[in-house]
């Protein structure tokens, strides 16, 4: 019923930059919030950053003057713009939605090497 589609993940050396799209597509209602987690090799799916309805926003302190979580309401998009990327972002980044649970889409690669 709701899916959640991302996009733009990719290999990157150290201080590049990445875009991640998601879309939600399906019967929507309200989307309260909209976020990013990432779970790299041998570690827990960990918060990245989340925005609400209201445009408050959340980082995890690691990637904080760094990535920037932005919404379009009308389109029920979230992006996540990541600069100064650091080996260790390297993680499956997955785009998380709550309406009434959570929903979760299948996960991008984003790969930080030289």
């Amino acid at each position: 019923q709701v899916q959640l589609v991302e996009s733009g993940g990719g290999l990157v050396q150290p201080g590049g930059s990445l875009r991640l799209s998601c879309a939600a597509t399906g019967t929507i209602v309200d989307i309260y919030v909209m976020g990013w987690y990432r779970q790299a090799p041998g570690k827990q799916r960990e918060l990245v950053a989340t925005i609400t309805t209201d445009r408050s926003t959340k980082y995890a302190d690691s990637v904080k003057g760094r990535f920037t979580i932005s919404r379009e309401y009308g389109k029920n998009t979230v992006d996540l713009q990541m600069n100064s990327l650091k080996i260790e972002d390297t993680a499956v980044y997955y785009c998380h939605a709550f309406m009434g649970h959570d929903y979760w889409g299948q996960g991008t690669q984003v790969t930080v090497s030289s």
